[in-house]
């Protein structure tokens, strides 16, 4: 008779999880600061300082809470009706103020939730850099909002929408080695950054060594030594390639097997939110043709 009674409690207990019930407001979360916020009540005065927060708040049917958004969010075209307050470098607080957000989701980088703190605004900082973050950030966000069942039907999208392109790659043939360039500094991403996942799961062979890290800044003469069969870039960079010193030789360059995304495409790839598949289908187009 107890375990018939504990089994029901735990039920409920799931079943209340499932439903956003299972911890009502007030509820303190451990933020990617490791900062312990608390919420008084469900947000309803939102701004979002990433795109891809923008975009995962959108898909969890909250787009109406948002009261504003960084520079770059620019989708879903609701969004870019709301009021602008900056960037990851160039923040407007006082911007940010002046809309009485209950809560502002910012990046883990920069200074600008200690300034929004003194201004007594609740931030929520986030670190979408991994595959894995992108579903860590839903499920956050889903339990800030108090909206849990909503996150977890999105991270069940997001992953069926990705095995889907992934299954498609399994009839790829090769696995071409593969340099992606975010900007010709050149930074590029590293195996287990988000962007290098989605490099494997398209079956590319990332160049980049796994231990310089998610986002590195690299020499441009290991591009050269290891001679990338595919170049993928996310700036307006194509022409200038074969200028550089070696480069011309490189496998991708003579074949001109040279993928270049930018504005809306970039964004696909960029962001770790609930438009990571249409980012895969990109790049499973590039390596392999594949629709």
């Amino acid at each position: 008779m107890k375990r018939r009674v504990l089994l029901w409690f735990l039920a409920l207990g799931y079943l209340a999880s499932a439903l956003g019930l299972a911890q009502a407001f007030p509820r303190t979360l451990t933020d990617d600061l490791g900062r312990s916020v608390t919420l008084k009540a469900a947000p309803q005065r939102i701004v979002a300082m990433l795109p891809s927060v923008t975009e995962t708040l959108c898909a969890m049917n909250a787009c109406s809470r948002l009261v504003g958004v960084d520079d770059f969010s620019d989708f879903p075209e609701a969004v870019k009706r709301l009021p602008k307050v900056g960037g990851l470098y160039n923040p407007n607080p006082e911007a940010i103020v002046a809309l009485k957000p209950d809560l502002v989701v910012v990046s883990v980088y920069g200074r600008l939730h200690e300034t929004l703190e003194r201004a007594g605004v609740t931030t929520l900082a986030v670190k979408p850099e991994t595959y894995g973050d992108i579903f860590r950030t839903t499920r956050l966000l889903g339990r800030a909002l108090g909206l849990e069942a909503q996150a977890e039907r999105l991270v069940a999208r997001i992953q069926q929408e990705v095995y889907a392109v992934e299954s498609k790659a399994a009839r790829a043939p090769q696995r071409p080695t593969v340099y992606y360039e975010i900007d010709p500094t050149p930074y590029t991403v590293g195996p287990d950054s988000f962007i290098g996942v989605l490099i494997a799961k398209a079956r590319g062979q990332n160049i980049i060594p796994k231990e310089l890290g998610l986002f590195p800044q690299i020499s441009p003469e290991l591009v050269v030594q290891k001679n990338p069969a595919v170049i993928v870039l996310t700036h307006p960079g194509v022409a200038d390639l074969p200028k550089r010193p070696g480069w011309s030789n490189i496998a991708a360059i003579r074949n001109q097997r040279i993928c270049s995304y930018t504005g809306p495409q970039d964004n696909l790839l960029s962001r770790p939110g609930p438009r990571v598949a249409q980012g895969l289908q990109l790049l499973l187009e590039c390596f392999h043709g594949l629709r």
